[in-house]
């Protein structure tokens, strides 16, 4: 069952890959940051199930990354400009703090603090790229970090110290990529990512060599996370961060959390108790208001 969803979403993400920048409104933006979180959420399982050192799962999965994305583009526009290394360099400590973060805290840790990064964007969005954050924009924020809290109320641990730091940072790096791709909104920051993947491959790789050759079942995972978790997700979000502010990016994909547990229930049968889906429901209905009221703007500033 968990292979047959894989493979829908992955037909899914493929199709919506294949659409044209000027083909895409915004609500169809929208669409690919959901399917971006979707992918984005199988992270955390998928980590913890590879017995190998983070930073060798980091580097390969980059890698595999890196690979998909060159074959999508094919010719790659490298400008060297700050913006691209800045893009680039972000983008690669935000997986490798990830991956590293993962296994020394728990997953709930991790997820919570890596997605503070919607205050870094709002906060330098306005002076970065001139997209001004709004009372509304802010209350979103605040109402779905809540959401994220109560979901994982009963799993948050104080151990785990210095993955909690990771995660904090990871979540600062994820708000500042955001900024730096949106920045090149009218050239291709797709680019930064792959750069970001072939950085962070290039420091992960060597803690591979030497290891031990995985389990079949465990080389099958680390193909998931970078073909899907990594390559696909990033192609989409590099492809939506063009057609909506920085702030809605980083909002759209802190869906990633709620989607996780999921994927625990499909895989271990582990049935979200109460608390998750209160802080699931305040989620999805602040991220649906929030849509709906964004796109009543939109509609009102067109005409």
């Amino acid at each position: 069952m968990p292979h047959l969803i894989l493979l829908t979403i992955f037909s899914f993400s493929f199709r919506c890959e294949q659409m044209t920048d000027s083909s895409i409104s915004k609500p169809q933006a929208v669409s690919l940051l959901v399917v971006t979180a979707l992918l984005w959420s199988t992270g955390g399982i998928l980590v913890k199930s590879i017995n190998l050192n983070p930073f060798a799962i980091a580097g390969a999965r980059s890698l595999i990354a890196a690979l998909v994305i060159m074959m999508k583009i094919r010719k790659p526009l490298f400008t060297w400009s700050p913006y691209q290394w800045g893009g680039a360099v972000t983008y690669a400590a935000t997986v490798i703090l990830y991956v590293v973060a993962n296994k020394l805290t728990t997953a709930a840790n991790v997820v919570l603090l890596m997605y503070t990064a919607p205050l870094s964007v709002i906060a330098f969005a306005p002076w970065f790229l001139g997209e001004k954050s709004s009372v509304r924009d802010w209350l979103a924020v605040l109402s779905v970090m809540t959401g994220i809290v109560i979901f994982f109320l009963d799993k948050l641990s104080p151990a785990g110290f210095w993955g909690n730091i990771l995660a904090v940072l990871s979540g600062i790096c994820f708000g500042w990529m955001t900024l730096f791709l949106r920045k090149q909104k009218r050239g291709s920051p797709v680019e930064s990512v792959l750069l970001g993947n072939l950085i962070a491959a290039a420091v992960g790789m060597p803690f591979l060599l030497g290891s031990e050759i995985p389990p079949v079942e465990e080389i099958g995972l680390l193909l998931a996370l970078g073909v899907l978790q990594l390559g696909v997700s990033y192609l989409l979000y590099s492809r939506a961060i063009k057609h909506v502010e920085a702030f809605q990016a980083v909002l759209f994909t802190m869906l990633e959390p709620i989607l996780n547990p999921v994927w625990v229930f499909l895989l271990h049968g582990e049935q979200p108790g109460q608390w998750a889906i209160a802080g699931g429901i305040l989620v999805l209905s602040t991220l649906a208001m929030h849509g709906l009221a964004s796109s009543r703007s939109a509609v009102s500033s067109s005409r």
